[in-house]
């Protein structure tokens, strides 16, 4: 087989998504990666074995470790992020819970911004409190709350960006300058956005995080998760992988490096798809208020506008009615799915109070923005013009 091509740095992110990361001679002159599917690797003799452990020579040697199919999607996400070395785990809570574990020492300061993914929020509060790590919670953009919350044991900062389900958009390198000058690393989870709408290493953050199940993947039918970064960052955290065990299998990840070749041609759907949603609804008489950082009235426009190339297919917005009246708007949507999750190629639409938080007291949920006729809608790659038919005839049912 042909070594790696190197990967020019002036590729546009389509190209990218297409050739980065993979051999352009492969097994039997095929032209897709092979699905791996082996759970370990032979040696032909015992000075393979040594070289192999003295860092001489560059292969595999167990399913734990490594798998030529999991290199080729870490090198194509790594082109497109702009990044040294990425990680693909098994899903992207292992991929947030495995960099946690790896990069924060016991009685060490976290902090993370108030509107994030609910798991992520629990397994700080469950697990990480275990460790003795304390977590300041800090609200999405107010970056003088950031600052006046750093210590000097905090070591990262974590937020997403766009964040779920407001879609707070952080001044990445605002908050990295402040972060860097007091010693502390920037985590962004960058899902919602993608390395084609925001690339979050280039203005400054450490390290960025994808759940590689939604806009990654893009069909609804695998669970991955990425991690990429600096090698030195990168290392504990493949280490740490391969002692916790959260790794994905070989067909997962051919299914994700398939998924990846049109990313960049579904993120340009999904940008146009949500914009459209979101000025449908903002002029509709019976919708109170619409989150998007595409349109002027979102809090983090302006940054938005600077930093992202396109704002995503997720449209947050509440209608002007009761639980009953948002669940019937809901249950009368005949494209989208009712169901969790975003970035795939349907459109997928929840009340995230009963999707998420139906196991939380309303006061609780109120104290979390979570209001019982807050509406997530992620937008798939659908004609425009049928989604917005479908939402009004559905918000006529209201």
């Amino acid at each position: 087989m042909s070594e790696l091509p190197k990967e020019p740095s002036n590729r546009g992110s389509a190209t990218s998504s297409v050739h980065a990361g993979e051999l352009r001679q492969q097994e039997a002159n095929a032209i897709t990666t092979p699905i791996y599917q082996t759970s370990t690797f032979w040696f032909r003799n015992s000075k393979e074995v040594t070289d192999y452990q003295e860092g001489k020579s560059q292969r595999e040697e167990y399913g734990r470790y490594g798998n030529p199919t999991w290199r080729a999607v870490e090198r194509k996400v790594s082109a497109l992020e702009g990044g040294e070395e990425s990680i693909l785990f098994a899903s992207g809570m292992c991929a947030a819970t495995t960099t946690f574990m790896a990069l924060l020492p016991e009685n060490s300061h976290l902090i993370v911004t108030s509107d994030c993914y609910r798991r992520t929020r629990q397994f700080i509060n469950q697990f990480l409190s275990r460790m003795g790590v304390e977590t300041t919670v800090i609200e999405p953009g107010n970056l003088a709350a950031f600052e006046a919350a750093i210590r000097p044991n905090t070591k990262l900062f974590f937020t997403e960006s766009p964040t779920n389900p407001y879609l707070r958009v952080i001044d990445v390198p605002a908050f990295a300058k402040a972060a860097h000058a007091r010693g502390v690393k920037v985590i962004i989870d960058s899902t919602f956005a993608t390395p084609v709408n925001h690339r979050p290493l280039s203005d400054g953050a450490d390290l960025v995080l994808h759940s590689a199940t939604k806009y990654l993947g893009g069909h609804n039918d695998l669970l991955a998760g990425t991690l990429t970064g600096p090698k030195e960052m990168i290392e504990p955290v493949r280490k740490a992988l391969g002692v916790l065990g959260g790794i994905i299998d070989s067909h997962a990840a051919w299914l994700l490096l398939r998924g990846i070749k049109t990313l960049d041609i579904r993120m340009e759907r999904h940008n146009a798809n949500g914009m459209a949603i979101a000025r449908y609804l903002e002029a509709h008489p019976k919708i109170k208020h619409v989150w998007y950082p595409g349109l002027a009235s979102h809090p983090d426009h302006a940054v938005a506008i600077r930093q992202m190339k396109g704002f995503g297919g997720v449209v947050t917005f509440e209608i002007d009615t009761d639980l009953a009246g948002a669940m019937r708007f809901i249950d009368s949507t005949t494209i989208p799915y009712q169901a969790p999750s975003l970035g795939g190629v349907e459109s997928l639409i929840e009340l995230p109070v009963t999707m998420s938080f139906w196991d939380v007291p309303k006061e609780k949920r109120l104290e979390l923005g979570i209001k019982d006729s807050l509406v997530r809608f992620a937008a798939g790659i659908e004609n425009a013009a049928d989604l917005l038919a479908d939402l009004e005839q559905a918000l006529a049912k209201v």
